[in-house]
């Protein structure tokens, strides 16, 4: 599971009221939730693209800190998938890229730079 951050001065609640209706939007029914954190999340079972096994995926509250998404796509192994479920793999990287950064407000490269400056700051002093 992955957790990304909203940029500077924006929370998760402005930037997405429903969070429901938006991951409905991007990858097809929700079928259930699942726990994370004390927060429930929305999973998918079998999402509209095939390349995508399940999805899980939701707002993860934090007390006094600010909430954050928290995603898990889980893709299928590509030597499992046909010819026409190939040529899904592009618009499933798409559609991943484009429900992130509507959702953080960041694009891949800035969402990179901020998970490799959490590692770096998690990395112990020896």
């Amino acid at each position: 599971m992955k957790e990304y951050k909203m940029r500077r001065g924006e929370t998760l609640e402005e930037r997405v009221p429903d969070m429901e209706t938006l991951i409905e939007e991007y990858f097809g029914d929700i079928t259930g939730t699942e726990e994370y954190k004390g927060s429930d999340l929305h999973v998918l079972e079998d999402p509209e693209n095939p390349v995508f096994e399940k999805i899980v995926a939701g707002t993860v509250e934090y007390s006094g800190k600010k909430d954050k998404l928290a995603v898990h796509f889980a893709e299928r192994d590509p030597t499992e998938l046909d010819p026409d479920q190939l040529q899904a793999a592009g618009d499933a990287v798409d559609n991943k890229n484009a429900f992130l950064k509507e959702v953080t407000g960041r694009d891949a490269k800035s969402r990179r730079e901020s998970l490799k400056r959490e590692v770096e700051d998690e990395a112990p002093d020896y």
